[in-house]
């Protein structure tokens, strides 16, 4: 009689993050009834009560880290997890809490909590590949559906995630969206953000705002100067830079450049 073979196990974790990825993975629908044919899903608070124990095959890991406990918890993740992989804006690059680390943390724990003493927080938040070798970083803020669908294929047949590398221009050229900051000025980071949200934003009229965060050669400090052109002041680009990928190297290091110049 042959031996069953035992399905791969794949496990889904949170950080400091708002779901959103988690419920991306959930929205895949048709798809997600494959995965979970082709895959045991070990964890997963979001979807199941149900839990199995490790080590596990996938883990994929969504969120910032933002406290000690938080620090402590991905070393077992890692520890538990053959492939682990990051999804999401907060995972890759801090998330939108990295703007905390452009300022005293302690300020706005006094603000926002009538006890802030209870508060145990990091000063900074950072992504998973700050603190454990991570083996893939999928962007975006929430991530493609698509993209999460096609990586989790990639891992269980083992090869490489087939993923696109192009900026937002790309996209847009792709659409048939006549470039926003071309034909209006109107600023934008399409130039220097990896592509995977169909270019939302500009085909609305609105310059992108960098949710998949930079692409692989970012030219950060020419787009910056095109920003000055169209009249933008330091500070205004140094904001431009930090929203929802504020701690992402390029963006950061563009960022800090022109909040010393402001």
């Amino acid at each position: 009689m042959p031996v069953k073979k035992r399905k791969p196990k794949l496990a889904v974790w949170k950080f400091a993050s708002c779901d959103g990825c988690q419920l991306s993975l959930l929205d895949c629908e048709d798809e997600l009834l494959a995965i979970a044919d082709a895959v045991e899903i070990a964890y997963f608070p979001e979807a199941t009560r149900a839990v199995v124990r490790g080590p596990y095959d996938l883990s994929l890991v969504e969120g910032s880290i933002t406290t000690p406990h938080d620090a402590e918890r991905i070393h077992r993740i890692r520890r538990s997890s053959k492939y682990l992989v990051t999804i999401g804006a907060c995972a890759t690059s801090g998330g939108i809490q990295a703007l905390r680390n452009f300022k005293n943390v302690n300020e706005f724990i006094s603000l926002v909590y009538a006890h802030p003493e209870y508060i145990e927080t990091l000063k900074v938040s950072t992504p998973i590949a700050y603190h454990v070798s991570v083996d893939f970083e999928l962007q975006g803020c929430p991530i493609n559906k698509r993209q999460l669908v096609e990586l989790i294929s990639a891992y269980l047949h083992d090869r490489k995630p087939n993923l696109p590398a192009h900026s937002v221009c790309v996209a847009c050229k792709r659409r048939g969206t006549v470039c926003v900051m071309v034909a209006h000025g109107t600023p934008c980071l399409g130039p220097v953000t990896h592509a995977g949200c169909g270019a939302i934003c500009p085909a609305y009229h609105r310059g992108c705002y960098g949710c998949y965060g930079p692409n692989e050669s970012p030219q950060t400090a020419s787009l910056a100067a095109r920003f000055e052109a169209l009249g933008m002041g330091h500070a205004d680009i140094a904001r431009a830079f930090r929203l929802f990928t504020a701690n992402a190297e390029a963006f950061r290091h563009e960022s800090e450049a022109h909040e010393h110049e402001a």
